[in-house]
């Protein structure tokens, strides 16, 4: 199996192809969940031969790993024009773990297939994975300003562990979105309240 291109490398038309190929997994993801994303399929719907999807992605899960970074990028452009809300460091990072939940509670099907990629042990999914995973540092930084630099990695480490496992509990239905909600303000309070 080769290795995909990196996306610095591709043309202009290339990055085009690649991106139809990301959304119409994104597309496939959100009518059906993870099993509804067949590499046949994502061509068809991206209206490219199935070589070129390969060209560009060496498996499902790395396919949606980067559909994944693509939503992620989309939110984080969103957040940018609107500063975190809230009168505490708790709040403002709650206000955080909100707007990147409730685009995932609209969409359950998209929401599953997401995190099962995130999980998965694909290596060529791993930079996706692991861009994922680090994106909570650059957007709620802000709201941890003044906190000494390892409190401030600490619990970005422990709300990014506990947003993905209530994620994971609500798309496997052993919790409902009241108390995903619930989780993830305890976790904002016990770790930040008192810390202004």
């Amino acid at each position: 199996m080769t290795t995909p291109p990196t996306v610095t490398s591709l043309t202009e038309k290339q990055t085009a192809r690649r991106q139809r190929v990301i959304e119409a997994a994104f597309a496939l993801a959100e009518e059906g969940g993870y099993e509804a994303v067949q590499m046949r399929d994502v061509a068809a719907r991206a209206d490219v031969a199935l070589g070129t999807v390969y060209r560009y992605f060496s498996s499902k899960d790395q396919l949606l790993a980067a559909a994944w970074t693509h939503w992620r990028g989309q939110l984080e452009r969103r957040l940018h024009g609107q500063p975190l809300q809230g009168d505490t460091r708790a709040e403002r990072v709650l206000d955080f773990l909100m707007r990147a939940t409730r685009p995932l509670e609209r969409r359950p099907q998209l929401a599953e297939a997401l995190l099962k990629s995130f999980t998965s042990p694909d290596t060529h999914a791993a930079g996706y994975q692991r861009e994922v995973a680090s994106w909570m540092t650059r957007i709620v930084l802000d709201a941890l300003d003044g906190l000494p630099t390892d409190d401030q990695q600490d619990i970005r480490e422990v709300l990014g562990h506990v947003w993905y496992s209530v994620l994971l509990a609500w798309v496997n239905a052993r919790i409902d979105v009241d108390r995903m909600h619930s989780l993830l303000e305890t976790s904002c309070r016990l770790l930040l309240d008192g810390r202004g």
